[in-house]
């Protein structure tokens, strides 16, 4: 975009951006995609560099970067506010996962666990002989690092994946997982790489929904679905992924209608259980690329199909369009996640019980995490962190682990 700087300009020490900042600047903000005072617009993180933030404060405007960048809730002064301390405001999180044949997958372990602690990363990686699966968050410099580093690698040359931002770190450890599979189906010989459905574009989605001759499947678990999904979709009331093949062969209404649409939260369950329906005769089967959480970050609600919030496998718990986080929780005593229904229950303890897990705990049980719970408050108070906290021995063990 063509602007033209006045004398008031800045430069940032970090990046060397220059800044104008004359008054017509709000036109920019809204063209780029932020949310100004008096204004309520859309914002991709991604699809333009950070820096526009920084110019935006500096001619004067208090931003609410919404939905996923943490609200700048006073106006900085120019010497005051520079990319870096822009950055320090939020975490980001990247999803991704890919199906490619990793014979030396084992090999990958302690170099990926070291970039990443070294860029102070957390979340999960898991590599099996299949691919890899991952979602990891941190300083959106030290993820975009690891990213780099994995797409070093001629295999990873083309990895995608999806970010979305928060305020808090979802993540409290990081772990690097050897599997056999990067998503449990139980099935050998799947080749997803090969064999998948056919990719549908989020944009493209809505008008697959409204085709008569398909019939749409959540591939997901069953507290997932209850959380959120597409209306009329159907839900197979798994408890986990390992049951879906029976549930596909057995079912009926697959053999209905000619085609078949899968979705899942970000890809991979469908790109596994798509191969497996075609490996089985099914022609013309499909799934939603990227999964859920690309729909919910590229169409607009207005727009949008998905009723609820998506259930995410991080201490976000779930989120909903935008990529907004939601208003589930986890509950810590059964990991099942709970809604504000559930919290206002006489059955919910915090850290102790829940609607669906009350009176399925022994009193030791019971006890132990109500001191969890106590400990955890103690922290809080004092400002510390409890849950995750890293201590110089267990790092030591953790990249002990790593190299082993």
């Amino acid at each position: 975009m063509q602007k033209s700087l006045s004398t008031r300009t800045h430069i940032c020490p970090h990046c060397g951006f220059v800044e104008d900042r004359e008054i017509n600047a709000a036109i920019n903000i809204l063209q780029k995609g932020l949310s100004t005072v008096g204004y309520t617009v859309s914002y991709k993180l991604g699809e333009f560099d950070p820096r526009f933030f920084v110019g935006a404060i500096l001619r004067g405007y208090d931003l609410t970067l919404d939905p996923r960048i943490p609200a700048v809730e006073r106006r900085w002064s120019v010497n005051a506010l520079t990319c870096e301390s822009l950055y320090m405001t939020y975490f980001l999180t990247a999803a991704f996962y890919k199906f490619v044949e990793l014979p030396d997958f084992a090999d990958l372990k302690a170099p990926l666990f070291a970039c990443a602690n070294e860029n102070q990363v957390k979340g999960t990686i898991l590599l099996a002989k299949e691919g890899i699966n991952a979602t990891i968050s941190g300083p959106p410099d030290g993820v975009r690092a690891l990213l780099e580093f994995l797409r070093s690698d001629p295999r990873f040359a083309d990895l995608t994946h999806k970010e979305s931002c928060s305020e808090k770190l979802p993540f409290y450890r990081l772990k690097v997982r050897l599997k056999r599979e990067i998503v449990t189906m139980g099935i050998p010989d799947i080749n997803p790489s090969l064999s998948a459905g056919k990719y549908v574009k989020p944009e493209d989605w809505n008008k697959l929904l409204d085709d008569p001759d398909v019939v749409v499947v959540d591939a997901r678990n069953d507290y997932e679905v209850s959380m959120g999904t597409f209306k009329g979709a159907i839900d197979p009331k798994t408890k986990s992924f390992s049951e879906l093949p029976e549930w596909m062969l057995r079912e009926a209404a697959l053999r209905d209608k000619p085609k078949v649409a899968m979705f899942c939260t970000g890809g991979i369950r469908c790109e596994k259980s798509t191969a497996f329906l075609r490996d089985r005769g099914f022609d013309e089967v499909y799934h939603l690329e990227g999964g859920i959480l690309k729909y919910l970050e590229t169409i607009p609600e207005a727009e949008s199909r998905w009723k609820g919030e998506c259930f995410v496998f991080d201490e976000r718990v779930s989120v909903g369009h935008g990529l907004k986080s939601g208003t589930y929780e986890l509950c810590r005593a059964c990991r099942h996640p709970i809604s504000q229904e559930d919290m206002a229950s006489e059955l919910f303890v915090r850290g102790v019980s829940c609607p669906k897990c009350h009176g399925t705990k022994s009193e030791v049980k019971k006890q132990a995490l109500l001191e969890r719970q106590h400990q955890i408050e103690l922290a809080k108070s004092r400002n510390q962190i409890h849950i995750g906290a890293r201590y110089d021995a267990a790092e030591k063990k953790a990249q002990s682990d790593a190299a082993d």
